[in-house]
């Protein structure tokens, strides 16, 4: 498998540090509020990296913390009057909702920063220890001019970085609040203030840094070394950078070997923000559309591609996805009706043509986890079981047709298993009426239930086998 990795920005194969095992480290969220749209891309493209390693045969250690506690936590704990720890234990329990109507994962370890602090502490004492870090008034900054190849992952030089800060530097020091030995260096511990959660140190009360929590939580649960390390490309700079800087700083081993960043999310083509109201969380949108629609409409574009978010694009993703579940059930159907018998010479080529499309899926994942030329196999697969495939053909080439399609869109996350609700005994009772009014030949009335049906989201399908019934 080729990975485009963002430390060397090459396509690189990839190799894992132990044959047979990968470690997979994603930044989790920050737990103050539900998750939006744009937490959802890396929760599901990583997923999806997860589930396509687990398919080849790894075994996947994949670790995604929570941060709670955090400046954003413990405003809204403060404007609620509760401890802060009771905001981030709520969203915690509803971003796993949230993750778990997504066809997410649970990841093998799911940390909390505030679970960990004394292993911060203790990678703090180790930086000092080596003249990485150093304390003033209650406050431990990272040396970031100590490690010398801060900007490698970001491509920023650390000269230019500070002449670009220069006039707040400049505003800092004269007013005398500026306490670091030099401006570029960044908080590893901060002291408590009046109504802040904290924790015991050897430099007074108080609370990690947001970049150390990452750098300890994976160290303890993968290793000195990720396989890969990945999140959204707005965390490369400046969260991810540190991240190096104070493990391999610490460590004085790679911190990871491969980087992968989803691209960013924008809705009907703006930067998603409150102020221009287009800001949505995912329980927002599951109001609107069927969870497994939003995952495959990200999982339809190359992850490292901008995405766009629409009604229009989403729809469209609604009527792609309908067509493969479509698929699924008349090939579910067909295998109910098929006859149990031999494979004639044109069934058994039939099905010997389904690898092709199983190798054209594995090949677009072999490419960067390249989801959207895999969900092209899957559309080229329904087309050719369509053409080929009926209930009249034997049941080993329906059901060897019907596990391929549902493989494929398993290893995507995708939920081919459609739940059908039970009818309410009104709506049952309109579909037995509209079945006596066809008999009667009464079809003005037949018409009217079925357009009263279709307003409760209920399409009815006539079929040489009766009427059958979907939500839509």
């Amino acid at each position: 498998m080729k990975i485009y990795n963002t430390l060397t920005r090459t396509k690189q194969d990839f190799v894992p540090i132990n044959d047979g095992k990968v470690g997979i480290y994603v930044c989790g969220p920050t737990v103050y509020d539900y998750i939006h749209i744009g937490n959802a891309r890396p929760m599901i493209v990583f997923d999806t990296l997860r589930r396509y390693l687990l398919y080849k045969g790894y075994d996947v250690n994949y670790v995604s913390n929570f941060t709670d506690v955090d400046d954003k936590i413990i405003k809204r704990a403060n404007e609620e009057g509760v401890p802060s720890s009771e905001i981030s234990e709520r969203f915690i329990a509803e971003v796993k909702k949230d993750m778990k109507d997504l066809n997410v994962m649970e990841a093998t370890t799911h940390p909390k920063a505030t679970e960990e602090i004394p292993d911060m502490i203790e990678m703090i004492k180790v930086l000092i220890d080596k003249g990485h870090a150093y304390e003033v008034n209650g406050t431990v900054y990272f040396r970031t001019r100590s490690f010398k190849d801060y900007g490698k992952l970001s491509k920023k030089n650390i000269d230019d970085l500070e002449a670009g800060h220069r006039d707040e530097k400049h505003a800092l020091k004269v007013s005398g609040e500026d306490e670091k030995e030099d401006f570029l260096d960044f908080v590893l511990w901060k002291p408590k203030k009046e109504g802040e959660p904290s924790w015991p140190s050897p430099w007074g009360e108080g609370r990690p840094g947001w970049h150390l929590e990452c750098s300890v939580m994976s160290k303890k649960y993968i290793g000195d070394i990720i396989d890969i390390h990945a999140g959204g490309e707005d965390l490369i700079f400046p969260h991810h950078e540190n991240e190096i800087a104070q493990s391999e700083a610490a460590n004085d081993v790679e911190f990871a070997r491969y980087w992968m960043h989803n691209g960013f999310l924008r809705i009907d083509g703006e930067k998603m923000s409150k102020s221009l109201g287009n800001f949505f969380t995912i329980r927002e949108i599951g109001e609107k559309y069927p969870l497994q629609v939003i995952r495959f409409f990200i999982l339809s574009a190359h992850y490292r591609s901008p995405l766009n978010f629409s009604d229009q694009l989403v729809e469209s993703a609604k009527a792609s996805l309908e067509r493969i579940l479509t698929a699924v059930n008349r090939l579910e159907e067909a295998a109910q009706n098929a006859k149990d018998a031999e494979l004639t010479a044109e069934e058994l080529k039939i099905k010997e043509g389904l690898s092709d499309f199983e190798k054209k899926f594995d090949d677009a994942m072999e490419d960067d986890l390249n989801t959207a030329d895999a969900i092209s196999a899957i559309f080229e697969l329904v087309k050719y079981t369509n053409s080929n495939v009926s209930g009249d053909n034997s049941s080993d080439l329906v059901k060897a047709s019907l596990d391929m399609v549902k493989k494929l869109c398993d290893i995507l996350g995708i939920i081919t298993e459609v739940k059908k609700e039970k009818l309410d005994d009104e709506i049952e009772a309109l579909i037995n009426e509209r079945q006596q009014a066809r008999k009667d030949k009464n079809f003005a009335r037949a018409d009217e239930i079925r357009d009263m049906l279709a307003a409760e989201g209920i399409v009815l399908e006539d079929t040489r086998e009766g009427v059958k019934w979907k939500r839509v």
